[in-house]
């Protein structure tokens, strides 16, 4: 028996391989390796068929070896399972991609301002839809701005507002210092460029890596004590092509939330590509609020801006 399961044993090494080194994975083809990492904790299924297959050749080196594979992927992802969120914080905020072809916005608009959320962003906001949003939001969060497609949305009042230049030629994201009850925060409102995954040219996401690159610079510059990043930003936290950001800012979700909190899509939510990130403020809970209009799903914070 100890003749069996060779080749499970090394795809399942192989398997391990490419969770220990996902980084080094080559993105000269397809970008391949940005696409393993957008669902890289999905990768774990790849287990259940080589752990099948191994129990029905009885083949003990096929099972020894997928130790490596499950071990790794509990090493990655076996925290993100348990519920770290917390009581308390000063602030709630939230993002949500509205989708432009959004077919309720009016109801959308109606979730958000019941969401108790002190600050909203918002990404897909049409022309025609804008004022929908605007009325929807008007009593809630008086405080508003809307640049190109994207908008946020304050209880209190904001101040500095200006534009985000993320290489697209037009607006796409932008910034603001929301004046709250405990001091100032930088908030950045983002929405980068689409990526998609075609037979020929692979996981096409060039113009996404571009304006993730422009608006970590614009972060690193800012002299903000407090930023916070809300928005769509087409990748997880996984992907390389987003660590000009994430390299410096943690994840709401990943420090505070329960779950892997994936947003998108929202009918079967696979990859958390819509993203709460701060910087200077400390993420208390996070999590995902019930389904839209959008084919996203909104996601929430709550950070302690206070010492």
């Amino acid at each position: 028996m100890w003749r069996r399961g060779w080749v499970l044993a090394a795809l399942s090494i192989l398997l391990g391989l490419a969770f220990v080194l996902h980084s080094e994975i080559p993105n000269s083809i397809g970008n391949g390796g940005s696409l393993w990492e957008t669902f890289l904790p999905w990768g774990g299924l790849l287990i259940i068929p080589l752990l099948g297959l191994a129990l029905l050749r009885r083949a003990p080196v096929a099972l020894i070896a997928l130790l490596l594979p499950t071990l790794v992927w509990v090493n990655l992802f076996g925290g993100s399972i348990n519920d770290k969120s917390g009581s308390g914080g000063d602030l709630t905020v939230l993002t949500h991609n509205v989708n432009a072809d959004n077919p309720d916005p009016a109801g959308t608009a109606r979730s958000l301002a019941h969401s108790g959320a002190g600050v909203v962003a918002l990404e897909e906001v049409t022309g025609r839809q804008a004022g929908v949003y605007r009325k929807g939001l008007a009593a809630s969060h008086p405080h508003h701005k809307l640049m190109g497609t994207v908008g946020l949305w304050s209880k209190y009042p904001m101040k500095d507002i200006r534009s985000v230049d993320i290489k697209m030629g037009w607006p796409r994201a932008m910034r603001a210092t929301v004046e709250t009850p405990k001091g100032e925060v930088a908030v950045y409102v983002a929405h980068l460029p689409s990526v998609r995954v075609q037979f020929r040219s692979g996981f096409t996401a060039g113009k996404r890596d571009g304006s993730a690159q422009a608006l970590g610079d614009a972060i690193e510059r800012d002299k903000a004590a407090r930023v916070v990043l809300l928005g769509d930003l087409n990748g997880t936290m996984n992907d390389r092509a987003l660590a000009p950001i994430t390299s410096q800012m943690r994840s709401a979700q990943g420090a505070a939330g329960s779950g892997f909190g994936f947003s998108w899509p929202a009918s079967f939510p696979m990859a958390r590509i819509d993203q709460i990130m701060v910087r200077g403020v400390g993420p208390v809970s996070a999590w995902s609020l019930p389904s839209t209009g959008s084919d996203h799903l909104p996601i929430a914070a709550r950070v302690k801006l206070s010492d």
